[in-house]
C-alpha cells in the first residue's frame, strides 16, 4: 500500500512538473496552488487539531497585504517579502491564538469569527492596505536575485515547489512525536491532560503554525495576481477554506488540495458563465457532499478502500 501511495504521489509530482507545457493556464495552476497551500494550512488546524477557526482568512490576508507593501512601497526582493508576510500571519496567529485557544468548540470559533472580523476592519481603516482599492500592481521580482519570476513559467514552479515543500512538511508534523499528541487533543482532551501534556501550548503551536503557512499561501496568491484587496480578509474566503477542506476531506493529507481544486476550478470555469451564481452552486455541491459524503472525497474513497482491504482480509483467512 506505501508502495501504492508513493507511486501515486510520484505521478502527481510528475504531472505537475509537466502541467505547464499541456495549455494549462498556468495562473489559474498557480492560483489554484495557492489556495491548496490555504485549505492544507486550514486542514492542519481543523483534520489533526479538531479546531474550527471561523476567521481564518485574517491570516491569509495579513501574508497578501504585508507581502505587497513591501514589494510596492519598500521595494523588497520576492523571498523577503514572503517572509514578511508570512511573520505577520504569524504574529496575528499569536495574538488571536492566545485569546482563542482557552476556549473550544463553538466559543473557539465565535472567538476566532469576531477577531478575523477585527483584522477585516484594520484593513479596511489602515493607510497602507489602500482601503477598498487594495493594493495593486505588485511585481514578482526575482528569486535570490537571480532567477525572474516574471514569466508564469518561472512563477509556477517557484508556487508548485512551495505546495510540495509545504505537503511534505505537514505530513512529516503529523507523523512526529507532535502530531501523535495533537491528534490525541483532538479525539480525547481531557484523556491527554490527565497524561500530562500541555495542552494550551500544543493548540498554540498548531494554531500558530496554521496561520503562519496560511500567510504563505495569502504572499502567493498576492504575487501571482498582482493585488492584494478587502476579499483576501473577508469572511468569504474563511468560508471557503473551510469549504474546499470539508469538500475534500478534513483529517486527510490530500483531500484539502482536491477540495481547493474543486472549487477554484467551479469558479474560474462558471463565474463568466453564470455570475454569483457560482456561489449558489458551490453551495448546492457541498450540501450534496455532506449529505452523500460526510468524510469528503478524499475520505470517502480511503474508506472504501480500507472496506475491500477488510473484506480480502476476510476472504483469505482461513477456515
Amino acid at each position: 500500500m506505501r508502495r501504492s501511495l508513493f507511486i501515486f504521489y510520484v505521478a502527481l509530482v510528475i504531472a505537475g512538473l509537466a502541467a505547464p507545457w499541456l495549455d494549462v493556464y498556468p495562473v489559474y495552476l498557480m492560483t489554484f496552488y495557492s489556495f491548496a497551500i490555504f485549505a492544507c494550512a486550514f486542514n492542519l488546524l481543523l483534520g489533526f487539531g479538531g479546531m474550527l477557526s471561523f476567521g481564518h482568512a485574517a491570516y491569509f490576508g495579513l501574508g497578501a497585504y504585508v507581502t505587497s507593501w513591501m514589494v510596492t512601497s519598500q521595494h523588497w526582493n520576492t523571498v523577503p517579502a514572503i517572509l514578511a508576510g508570512m511573520v505577520a500571519a504569524m504574529v496575528g496567529g499569536v495574538v488571536i491564538g492566545l485569546l482563542a485557544i482557552r476556549r473550544s468548540g463553538i466559543y473557539f470559533a465565535m472567538i476566532t469569527l469576531a477577531l478575523g472580523q477585527l483584522v477585516y476592519f484594520v484593513c479596511l481603516q489602515a493607510p497602507f492596505t489602500g482601503g477598498e482599492n487594495g493594493i495593486q500592481g505588485v511585481t514578482r521580482g526575482t528569486l535570490l536575485g537571480t532567477v525572474s519570476l516574471r514569466s508564469d513559467i518561472a512563477m509556477y514552479y517557484f508556487v508548485f515547489a512551495l505546495l510540495v515543500a509545504v505537503f511534505l512538511g505537514i505530513r512529516r508534523i503529523v507523523a512526529s512525536p507532535f502530531g501523535q499528541v495533537l491528534k490525541a487533543i483532538r479525539e480525547n482532551e481531557p484523556r491527554a491532560i490527565s497524561l500530562g501534556y500541555d495542552v494550551d501550548r500544543y493548540k498554540l503551536l498548531v494554531f500558530v503554525l496554521s496561520a503562519t503557512l496560511a500567510g504563505l499561501a495569502g504572499s502567493l496568491k498576492a504575487l501571482v495576481l498582482g493585488f492584494a484587496t478587502l476579499t483576501d480578509v473577508l469572511q468569504t474566503t474563511s468560508g471557503e477554506v473551510i469549504l474546499m477542506t470539508l469538500l475534500g476531506g478534513a483529517g486527510t493529507f490530500l483531500g484539502p488540495v482536491v477540495g481547493a481544486g474543486i472549487v477554484v476550478t467551479l469558479q474560474d470555469t462558471l463565474s463568466d458563465r453564470v455570475g454569483s451564481w457560482v456561489t449558489v452552486i458551490i453551495g448546492a455541491i457541498f450540501v450534496l457532499c455532506v449529505l452523500a459524503f460526510r468524510k469528503g472525497v478524499v475520505g470517502e474513497f480511503q474508506a472504501w478502500l480500507d472496506r475491500r482491504r477488510a473484506r480480502a482480509a476476510g476472504l483469505a483467512r482461513p477456515v
